[in-house]
C-alpha cells in the first residue's frame, strides 16, 4: 500500500482523499499526488540559521571587550585613587599669572561708577571729551604695551618681563589714587595700561607653555575666568562712590595691591621651559618638565622645541603691510575687534586673535 506524507488544502469537490484513492486505484495514486498542494519541512532557510548565529558571537565578543575595558578603567581609576591630578603641579603658576587678568578686569570697570566724582573734584565735570580721555587712555597704553611684549619677552623671559611689569601697574594705581590734576590721572592711567598690554598677551602664551598639553585647554580659562571676577569686583567696589565722592582713591589704591603680590609671587612661579631651551638652558627646561609634566614628557618637549627654534627667525623679511593683504586682512579684520586691537605682533608664529 502506497502511502503519502504532507499537508493538504481541502479542494472544492467532494471527491475521496488522495490517500484513500490511490489505494482503491493505483492509477490514479500519481495524478492524485501530483496535483496535491504540499508544504514540505525542510533546511530551506538555514544560511539565516547561521547568520544569526555569527551575530551572537560577535554580541558576546563586543560585550566582552565592553566589560574588560571598564575593569581596565576602573582599574586605573582606582590605582590614581580615583582622581586626575595631572594638572596640580602646574596650577600655581598659572594661578598666580592669570591674576593679571583679575588686574586688567578691575581696570576696565573701576572707573565706570566713580568717574562723576572724578570729574567734579579734578575741574573737568561736564566736558564729555575729557571725561572720555581719562577712560580710554588706559587703552592707548595697553596698545603700546603690547607691542613691546614679545621683544621683553624674548630677551628677559616670562618670569623677569612680569616682575618688571608689576611696576607701571603699581605705580599707575598709586599715582591715579594720589591724583590731583586731569594730568596725574591720565598719567597713571597710561602707566596701568603699559602694564596691562604686555601681561594680556604674554599670560596665555606663558600657560600655553607651562600647562600640561592635556590640561591646556582648562587651565587656559582662568584668564578669561580672571577678567569676569575683576569686572565683577570693581562694579561691586564702586558702589560706595555713589555716596561717598572720595570713594575713587580707595578703589585705585586696592588696584595695587594684586600687582605687589604678583610681584612677589613671579619669584616663586617657573619660567617658560620653551624659552630656557632657546637660550641654551636645557637641563633648567627639562628640570621643568619633569616636575610640571611627568618623567615620560621630558623627551618629546625637548625636540618639539628644538624643532620650533629650529624655524624660528624664518619670517624675519615678513613686512607690516601683509597684514592687510590677503589672507592675513580677515584675521586682522577680526582682531579689531578685541579690546587691544591684536596681541602679539612680534611673534607671527603664534597669533592671538
Amino acid at each position: 500500500m502506497l502511502m503519502a506524507v504532507g499537508l493538504h488544502r481541502p479542494q472544492r469537490f467532494a471527491s475521496p482523499p488522495p490517500v484513500i484513492a490511490a489505494s482503491q486505484n493505483p492509477k490514479l495514486s500519481c495524478y492524485s499526488l501530483r496535483k496535491t498542494e504540499t508544504f514540505r519541512f525542510g533546511f530551506r532557510f538555514w544560511p539565516v540559521k547561521f547568520r544569526a548565529l555569527a551575530v551572537k558571537k560577535q554580541l558576546k565578543i563586543r560585550e566582552t571587550d565592553s566589560i574588560e575595558r571598564e575593569k581596565f578603567s576602573i582599574q586605573e581609576k582606582c590605582d590614581s585613587g580615583g582622581l586626575d591630578l595631572g594638572w596640580v603641579p602646574a596650577f600655581p603658576h598659572v594661578l598666580v599669572a592669570s591674576m593679571y587678568n583679575l588686574l586688567f578686569g578691575y581696570h576696565i570697570g573701576v572707573m565706570n561708577g566713580p568717574i562723576i566724582s572724578i570729574a567734579r573734584e579734578l575741574g573737568f565735570e561736564g566736558n564729555p571729551i575729557l571725561e572720555g580721555l581719562v577712560v580710554s587712555i588706559f587703552i592707548g597704553g595697553a596698545f603700546v604695551g603690547s607691542i613691546s611684549s614679545g621683544t621683553l619677552a624674548d630677551k628677559f623671559g616670562f618670569r623677569r618681563t612680569f616682575q618688571m611689569d608689576t611696576i607701571p601697574l603699581i605705580l599707575g594705581a598709586i599715582l591715579s589714587a594720589q591724583a590731583h590734576t586731569l594730568e596725574e590721572i591720565l598719567l597713571g592711567r597710561f602707566l596701568v595700561g603699559l602694564g596691562i598690554g604686555v601681561n594680556t598677551v604674554l599670560v596665555p602664551i606663558y600657560i600655553s607653555e607651562v600647562a600640561p598639553t592635556k590640561y591646556r585647554g582648562t587651565l587656559g580659562t582662568l584668564c578669561q575666568i580672571g577678567t569676569c571676577l575683576g569686572i565683577i569686583l570693581s562694579l561691586f567696589l564702586g558702589i560706595p562712590a555713589e555716596d561717598n565722592p572720595h570713594w575713587w582713591r580707595v578703589m585705585f589704591y586696592v588696584a595695587s595691591i594684586p600687582g605687589l603680590i604678583i610681584g612677589l609671587g613671579m619669584q616663586f612661579a617657573v619660567d617658560s621651559p620653551r624659552w630656557l631651551c632657546k637660550v641654551g638652558s636645557q637641563n633648567a627646561a627639562e628640570e621643568i618638565i619633569r616636575k610640571l609634566w611627568g618623567e615620560s614628557e621630558v623627551d618629546k618637549a625637548i625636540e618639539e622645541f628644538k624643532s620650533v627654534i629650529k624655524t624660528d627667525g624664518s619670517d624675519l623679511d615678513s613686512r607690516w603691510l601683509e597684514l592687510i593683504e590677503e589672507p592675513h586682512s580677515r584675521g586682522c579684520m577680526v582682531s579689531s575687534r578685541s579690546p587691544l586691537g591684536f596681541n602679539g605682533p612680534k611673534r607671527k608664529k603664534n597669533p592671538y586673535y
